[in-house]
């Protein structure tokens, strides 16, 4: 079990390839190759977790998974919040117990995630139904330097999950949400 403090901001990016010239442009060093996460948000049926600010996150790749308990954001200029997290060999094996117990899909989210690594910061290129994404996760003086080095503010961070981007983006778009933001064929 992984027991910490999240701290990270995400800025949005025009494209991919606008996104990868940036990171490469810092010197950040290749963490972990491209791939793709599906990511299930979990509740009670009542939205507990939801009104308690908190999220329970099963996230899966293609040989691994991760359950994720995130406590309630602290109010701020980045994104903070308690991070409890542990590995799993099944993701839809682990997805089943929690469903036995009571617990329900509220969101699903899928991203395309390649992780660097630049000093004392994770810096992730998150490719999303929605748009791309660089997240910036460390100390706030490491986010802070790192987005300077990028030519950003904190006016561009952006500290709203995936599924609060999703509504947005549905909403200014004139559609309906569905309960899983996902890649279409």
């Amino acid at each position: 079990m992984a027991e910490s403090v999240e701290r990270e901001i995400k800025l949005r990016y025009a494209s991919l390839e606008a996104a990868l010239e940036s990171v490469r442009a810092l010197g950040a060093a290749l963490h972990s190759e491209r791939r793709l996460q599906d990511d299930v948000i979990l509740d009670t049926p009542d939205g507990g977790l939801r009104a308690a600010r908190s999220a329970l996150r099963v996230r899966t790749e293609t040989t691994q998974a991760v359950l994720t308990f995130k406590g309630p954001p602290i109010p701020g200029l980045m994104k903070v919040r308690e991070e409890i997290e542990t590995g799993v060999d099944d993701g839809a094996v682990l997805l089943e117990i929690l469903a036995r117990v009571g617990f329900t899909p509220a969101f699903g989210y899928q991203k395309f995630r390649t992780e660097y690594a630049l000093d004392d910061v994770l810096i992730t290129i998150d490719e999303t139904p929605i748009g791309v994404f660089v997240e910036l996760e460390g100390s706030e003086e490491a986010i802070t330097t790192t987005a300077r080095r990028l030519g950003r503010s904190p006016a561009d961070y952006v500290v709203e999950s995936y599924r609060t981007l999703y509504l947005q983006d549905c909403a200014r778009r004139g559609v309906t949400p569905g309960v899983r933001m996902h890649f279409t064929a």
